[in-house]
Order: C-alpha cells, then sequence, then structure tokens
C-alpha cells in the first residue's frame, strides 16, 4: 500500500483501488449514483430525491480546511472500474476516535469493492485513530459482514435518523479497537 499525503489528508492506494479526496470533476458521477434510492437508503445523510447542488455542497465541505469528516472517493480508474466507485469517510470524534461510513455504486455492488476499501482506510488509520465506529442499518445485512470482515465488532443495537427514509431506522453497532 502507497500513502500520499497532500495538505492533510492522504490518498491511499490499495489493491484495484486509490482513495483520494474528492474534486469538483466528480460530482457527475456522484450525483448519478447517490440519486439512486438504493444508495440513498443504505445511508443516513444522503436524501432522496437528491436536491440540486447537495452533491456539488458535500465535495466542497470535504475540500474546505478544518472539516471534521475526511472523505475520500473510491476511484477504479486505473484498473478500468470507473473514476467514481463510491466514497468512504471518516467522520473524527473526540479520544482518537472515528466513524467510517461508505457507499458504493450499485454496479459494483458484491464485487468486494467495499471490503476492500474498508480494509485498505484501516490499514492506513490516516487520522491516527485508536477505534473507529461504524453502524449499518439492521435491513443491510452485506454492509455488516464487510464491517465483520474487517474485524470491527458487534456492540449493540441501536437506531438512527434516515434523511432518506424520513424515519429513525434501527442499527447495528460496530467497533474496531486499532494497536
Amino acid at each position: 500500500m502507497n500513502i500520499t499525503v497532500l495538505d492533510t489528508q492522504p490518498t491511499i492506494r490499495s489493491g484495484r483501488f486509490t482513495l483520494r479526496p474528492p474534486r469538483i470533476s466528480d460530482a457527475g458521477l456522484m450525483r448519478m449514483y447517490t440519486s439512486d434510492e438504493r444508495v440513498a437508503r443504505a445511508t443516513a445523510s444522503i436524501p432522496h430525491p437528491l436536491p440540486p447542488g447537495a452533491t456539488e455542497a458535500f465535495i466542497e465541505r470535504a475540500m474546505t480546511p478544518g472539516h471534521t469528516e475526511d472523505c475520500w472517493v473510491i476511484d477504479g480508474s486505473a484498473t478500468e472500474m470507473g473514476e467514481v466507485v463510491g466514497v468512504i469517510s471518516l467522520k473524527r470524534m473526540d479520544r482518537l476516535q472515528s466513524e467510517i461510513g461508505y457507499w458504493v455504486a450499485p454496479s459494483s455492488w458484491n464485487t468486494g469493492v467495499a471490503s476492500e476499501t474498508v480494509k485498505a482506510l484501516i490499514s492506513a488509520n490516516p487520522q491516527g485513530c485508536c477505534t473507529i465506529f461504524a453502524s449499518v442499518f439492521q435491513d443491510n445485512p452485506a454492509s455488516a459482514r464487510v464491517l465483520t470482515n474487517a474485524g470491527f465488532n458487534y456492540i449493540g443495537d441501536a437506531e438512527t435518523y434516515s434523511v432518506s427514509r424520513g424515519a429513525t431506522v434501527p442499527t447495528w453497532t460496530y467497533s474496531l479497537k486499532l494497536d
């Protein structure tokens, strides 16, 4: 794995993908994928229907110095998978803890994209975390498998509000202690 630091957020190369900070030119593909109701419903924060300008606002926040959530585009262009295959992020918490989140384009579901990128981000540990948390909706067992396969341990049930669903949704919560 090669890590290149540009400003404060590194570019991470692993296997089939490069995890790199988002750029304005990613907006079209990101909008296309996040406009898909299946993608939005698997996240807490992506609205459906996706309002105009939401993708550009997300990219702008990710590019703004001092942001609290580091976001990476999952770029598979080196292996002809596409320039934007998904997004993965780490949101800073306190006490050297972060929360990981991700979405993958439906055309890349069940291809190992999420597993590979979660493991690469954990291995790089760009925020120097001691613990990483994650939660997935209970109706998304595929994402739960991604986490457990990456070494996360189930720590309990909870619920969170889903913007796209307009409702509070039951979740499974996971944690991973790093050395």
